[in-house]
């Protein structure tokens, strides 16, 4: 039997179908007034405190089993980009806030991958976009400054440029046609105002975490290290300790930081991982711009010795608390209540970005690291037997030096460690406790290690 529909499901599909319908108008109709729009509640922080050691971008990739074809990805590349208005606009500085103007340049220039991922967009250099589109072999990257939207939009974004680039590589695709799939949502809505509370208190921690440290890579080299895991082998594990995939592997990032540095030690700070969660599933929502919280898993040891299975139940307990519907909103109504403060929203930009900078400063410190989890990935099935997997990382930010990315397609899970430290005990650690578990793992590098 058919789940109904709710009015706000019927609300947002309408609002997808204008959206398309106004896509064909601009495209019959090229003088057209330019648009604009405001950033959404989570995006305003980043302009403010973006920068080349603190870049704000992500990385998405994905395989394909062939060869990339540079003008073709090009091709590819400008045909999407008009269809997608989340990713067709420029960044402006207004008096009192930054906003997004619809940007009429060509499509930036596809590259040979040649430096390291995640490096600053400066949109001056880059057709001012606020994102770029590499390549390298069979692989094609997106990284997006995370000012446009999350990994879910990026994920929008990527599998539209994919599906068209192998439409123009095989003709057997082509009967598709040039239009974007049924399910790649393009609305623009922020969610965060449409669904805030008003007047609730603070949402962020303050409290300072344990944070990893050691020396670091030579200024400019950003290391990945992708650990492969048969998805059969995980799904036993999970069953074993009976908790979740994003469960179990952010309990295995935090007992290798626990294993590595504070064994048998009794810290005064707590291992806190930041866990990014999607917010969408919650609300209903299909808005490909920024839709998430961060919430905390937590584990404080003492000098007796923990073994792994106390710090997953420990990380379970920290992250089954926070995943309820009432405090993910708590989460998130401070910031959004104060953006629509009518007082507030009159203090000038350049006030407001030092009181930006101050809070983010605060919070930055209260975790050890960040594991996103982009999920399991999937695509139609036309293209599915064209692509081999995806890959997911993000950039370093302030006093966290070591990050994780999970990513599911097929049979396989794919974590990727991002960092800029030299030492890889605490990734050696993390495969270690995968093989106990009896994991298959297999191990990729960028070469900087």
């Amino acid at each position: 039997m058919s789940k109904k529909k709710t009015t706000r499901e019927v609300d947002i599909k309408q609002n997808d179908r204008n959206r398309r319908k106004e896509l064909r108008r601009k495209e019959i109709s090229p003088d057209r007034v330019i648009r604009w729009d405001r950033l959404d509640n989570t995006a305003n922080i980043f302009p403010v405190i973006a920068g080349e050691s603190m870049t704000n971008v992500y990385r998405i990739s994905v395989t394909l089993n062939e060869r990339i074809d540079e003008a073709l990805l090009q091709e590819a590349l400008d045909m999407v980009l008009p269809k997608m208005d989340g990713f067709n606009v420029r960044l402006r500085r207004g008096f009192f806030w930054y906003y997004f103007e619809e940007n009429g340049k060509p499509a930036p220039k596809v590259e040979k991958e040649h430096t390291f991922p995640c490096r600053y967009i400066r949109a001056n250099r880059n057709r001012s976009y606020l994102f770029r589109v590499s390549y390298y072999e069979r692989r094609i990257n997106l990284e997006v400054f995370h000012v446009l939207t999350d990994g879910m939009g990026g994920l929008n974004f990527i599998r539209e440029l994919t599906y068209q680039y192998l439409r123009l590589a095989h003709s057997e695709l082509a009967s598709a046609g040039d239009f974007l799939d049924s399910d790649t949502s393009l609305n623009l809505e922020d969610s965060f105002v449409s669904n805030y509370k008003r007047s609730m208190p603070r949402g962020f921690i303050r409290q300072k975490a344990f944070l990893i440290k050691g020396r670091k890579l030579p200024e400019g080299e950003f290391g990945l290290m992708h650990v492969y895991m048969p998805m059969a082998d995980v799904k036993n594990a999970l069953k074993k300790y009976d908790i979740s995939v994003n469960t179990y592997l952010v309990a295995c990032f935090a007992y290798s930081v626990y294993s590595v540095c504070l064994r048998r030690r009794k810290p005064d700070k707590p291992i806190r991982i930041a866990v990014p969660v999607n917010l969408r599933p919650f609300y209903d929502s299909v808005t490909t711009r920024n839709f998430f919280v961060m919430i905390s898993a937590e584990f404080l040891p003492d000098e007796r010795e923990y073994t792994f299975e106390e710090v997953a139940r420990s990380i379970e307990v920290s992250l089954k608390s926070q995943m309820d519907k009432d405090h993910l909103e708590d989460l998130f109504s401070y910031s959004v209540s104060n953006q629509q403060n009518i007082w507030l929203r009159m203090i000038p930009l350049s006030i407001k970005g030092i009181a930006m900078k101050f809070v983010y400063n605060q919070s930055a410190v209260a975790h050890t690291a960040t594991v996103t989890n982009i999920g399991k990935v999937k695509v139609d099935e036309a293209y599915e037997p064209y692509i081999e997997r995806f890959h997911a990382c993000i950039a370093m930010s302030k006093a966290q030096y070591l990050k994780g990315t999970i990513c599911g397609f097929k049979d396989e899970y794919v974590f990727t460690f991002s960092t800029i430290l030299a030492d890889t005990s605490i990734e050696r650690a993390f495969c270690k406790q995968l093989r106990e578990d009896d994991i298959g793992v297999t191990i990729e590098t960028n070469g900087v290690f």
